[in-house]
């Protein structure tokens, strides 16, 4: 659930930029690498009468390749490797990455494909893509917004809901809510 939401983010972030007043589209386009240091995947999962958690996944990587002369042809591809997700508590993050949720020894990565990309305005663009989690594919959407661009570098700032019921992961609902909200920051650099 969480590494879909990873990959639409960052599908969603390329689209965005050649609509920057402040970027010309010959400014921005280019591939990029996702930087996971400069870059955040978050996420939280609400609780009925309030609370749930948050949490982040440590070790992503990816591309972005924004289209020059048409942005509606940039892709993303963004991979998140569960075994990486942290909220703070041990036994969380154990149980997360068991076979009740994750599954991380049988299912490593989570992967987000971009299959189209629609700017909404200036700087803000949805990535739609494919994302799959544990054997399961379903498309997913993304808004990104850029955030600016610098001596190669592009970020996005990147938010999108997933149903993780569809991936298999529904262990603990209604309890805990069935929706992951997802809040990332994705930074590239080109060549």
């Amino acid at each position: 659930m969480n590494a879909r939401i990873l990959g639409l983010a960052a599908f969603a972030a390329c689209l965005a930029v050649p609509a920057v007043a402040a970027v010309a589209l010959s400014d921005a386009a280019g591939s990029y690498t996702i930087n996971p240091s400069g870059s955040s995947i978050r996420f939280t999962i609400g609780k009925a009468g309030g609370g749930g958690f948050d949490g982040a996944f440590g070790r992503f990587k990816g591309t972005i390749r924004i289209d020059n002369g048409d942005v509606s042809r940039s892709k993303v591809d963004l991979t998140i490797y569960p075994e990486s997700v942290g909220t703070g508590q041990g036994r969380i993050d154990a149980f997360l990455r068991s076979d009740a949720v994750f599954d991380a020894a049988n299912n490593p990565e989570i992967q987000f494909r971009s299959t189209s990309v629609t700017r909404t305005g200036d700087t803000t663009a949805v990535v739609t893509g494919r994302l799959t989690a544990r054997g399961k594919t379903f498309p997913e959407k993304f808004t990104a917004e850029l955030g600016g661009l610098k001596s190669g570098t592009i970020k996005f700032h990147v938010t999108g809901k997933v149903l993780r019921s569809r991936y298999g992961m529904d262990v603990g609902t209604p309890l805990y809510s069935n929706v992951v909200d997802f809040d990332m920051t994705l930074t590239g650099k080109r060549g």
